[in-house]
């Protein structure tokens, strides 16, 4: 019988967060191994390949800031980048601090199972391998549980059938082709423009019109990359210091209150450069229901204006439900790429997909002849890539049953009965209402200082306490509910999912002030954690 691996932190996903947390970790001294299911590294970036993926957070936000000398060595292409580049980057990171070495690919995690005794988890992959880690640190990504979709007589189809979120990487010829794309999220809306340049005809199928505002990419031109380089510390100390981790405050004032004229420019300018900052250009946009209606208001007259057929029109633009409390796309002409005469537009709230047939799919109004289907149907959100495992933590209770009502955390990092398990980006932390990134740089040092103090004061067990648990949820929803985000089913409050529970899954509270509640525990002693085995770190504190 082959020995457990034993490891000071073991991390799951080589994704941008559990590369991060490799390199933080590893320079402290600590023992780390990374596990990752695909052959590569990347994480979303690797899985998702879909023609016009893109990041909807700028390049030069959207990337690391542990390292000086790796922010001016990098060169970005684009305002926005593209998945082929992110991808690059990423792997130019693991190659340049040696990251690789310590990355276990083509490694299914099964189950991870506390030993009460020492409390140590033990992780086995699928092929039996296992680990025995004092800590456990999932970084497994908020956008890496695809919607299992299917519709009946799936396997009849003759044509193709792909998946947005697990696209093939030998190229996909789509030329001449009669194309479907199931779903209107991010990935729908980026890659419809794309397809419909390339196929004899496409047809998109929308459950819900979305907002959508345009990306305004450009090329970063020699001027723009060295001014950014010049003054990138203070760049990203404006976006710890945001709300969003974008780099940019809101307008003070309440959209309702502002003269129209100076609104309609300030709107404009948002519309022509801040993607789905948009809905930062004032402070009250997603808070007060009449300054939303103004915003509402402005994006769809904006969307209305790129759409020729009032049929369509009526159809695309977004009603019901206020702007931004789902997470707005950010296109690049998807809304005018309808006005093309190979573009058709089914709204399956009218006449729903009903089965597959050999040549296409089957509608309530009849059929459709297909050569590729691409599902663009989401994900299991935040809690999804988490539950896939089999967590076992005290009193053998499973992290399933203990969020059977619902994700409950401490600060998103800790669950009480689930000693020196920590989660980056989980459930009860800014992520998608973020720049994700920056959040995850934030709390991976935050987890390296705690580890690093631990040691220091031989704690063997870090838990989240019961107490600080419950005080945790409630506040993520005193917050949540003094937003705009509780009127809409969305995959915010986990209506992405039939059966799942209706919570707020992130933290509303900007990032910002996450910090600030982040550097305020460690201050007090690493506040709301049971720290057993040795010397408290409190009293040191």
């Amino acid at each position: 019988m082959v020995e457990d691996v034993r490891i000071d932190i073991l991390v799951i996903g080589a994704g941008l967060a559990g590369l991060r947390a490799l390199h933080t970790f590893r320079a402290q001294g600590f023992g780390v191994q990374v596990l990752e299911a695909s052959d590569e590294i990347g994480g979303v970036w690797n899985f998702n390949r879909y023609p016009g993926a893109r990041c909807d957070v700028e390049s030069f936000d959207y990337s690391y800031r542990f390292s000086e000398e790796l922010e001016q060595e990098w060169r970005w292409s684009e305002r926005y980048a593209k998945q082929p580049e992110i991808l690059r980057y990423i792997n130019h990171v693991a190659d340049r601090f040696d990251l690789r070495r310590d990355v276990s690919l083509n490694t299914r995690v099964r189950s991870a199972v506390l030993d009460p005794a020492t409390s140590r988890w033990r992780i086995e992959a699928e092929d039996g391998r296992a680990w025995s880690a004092q800590r456990f640190v999932m970084a497994v990504g908020q956008l890496s549980m695809p919607k299992a979709t299917t519709y009946p007589g799936q396997d009849t189809f003759a044509g193709q059938v792909l998946y947005s979120a697990r696209w093939p990487r030998e190229p996909v010829a789509l030329e001449g082709k009669r194309v479907a794309i199931i779903g209107t999220g991010s990935s729908g809306v980026q890659m419809t423009p794309i397809i419909a340049a390339q196929a004899e005809h496409l047809t998109v199928f929308q459950r819900t019109a979305n907002y959508s505002i345009p990306a305004a990419n450009a090329p970063v031109s020699d001027a723009e990359d060295a001014a950014v380089k010049a003054n990138y510390r203070a760049r990203r100390e404006a976006a710890r210091n945001s709300p969003s981790g974008l780099g940019f405050a809101p307008d003070p004032r309440s959209a309702a209150e502002v003269d129209p004229d100076e609104r309609e420019r300030a709107f404009e300018a948002a519309w022509n450069r801040l993607g789905f900052g948009f809905a930062l250009t004032f402070k009250d946009i997603l808070l007060n229901q009449a300054a939303n209606d103004i915003a509402s208001a402005f994006v769809q007259r904006k969307i209305g204006e790129q759409i020729e057929d009032p049929v369509l029109r009526e159809k695309l633009v977004p009603q019901g439900f206020p702007f931004g409390t789902r997470r707005p796309s950010v296109d690049g002409g998807y809304f005018a790429t309808f006005n093309r005469p190979n573009v058709s537009l089914v709204d399956i709230s009218e006449t729903p997909i009903e089965r597959f047939t050999p040549t296409g799919l089957r509608t309530t109004a009849g059929d459709l002849p297909f050569d590729v289907v691409i599902y663009a149907t989401g994900f299991d959100v935040f809690t999804g890539s988490i539950l896939k495992i089999d967590i076992v933590g005290r009193d053998g209770q499973t992290l399933g049953d203990a969020w059977a009502g619902g994700p409950a955390s401490y600060l998103g990092i800790g669950v009480h009965g689930f000693p020196n398990l920590f989660f980056v980006g989980g459930p009860g932390s800014p992520s998608l209402l973020s720049n994700v990134i920056l959040s995850s740089e934030e709390q991976i040092d935050w987890l390296a200082a705690l580890f690093d103090s631990a040691r220091q004061q031989g704690v063997e067990e870090i838990e989240a306490t019961e107490a600080a648990q419950s005080d945790w949820v409630d506040h993520v929803n005193a917050r949540a509910h003094e937003t705009l985000y509780m009127k809409t089913p969305s995959y915010y409050v986990g209506a992405e999912m039939p059966g799942k529970p209706r919570v707020f899954m992130p933290y509303s509270g900007g990032v910002r002030g996450y910090r600030r509640i982040l550097e305020k525990a460690a201050a007090q002693g690493y506040d709301g954690f049971d720290l057993r085995g040795g010397e408290a770190i409190r009293a040191a504190s």
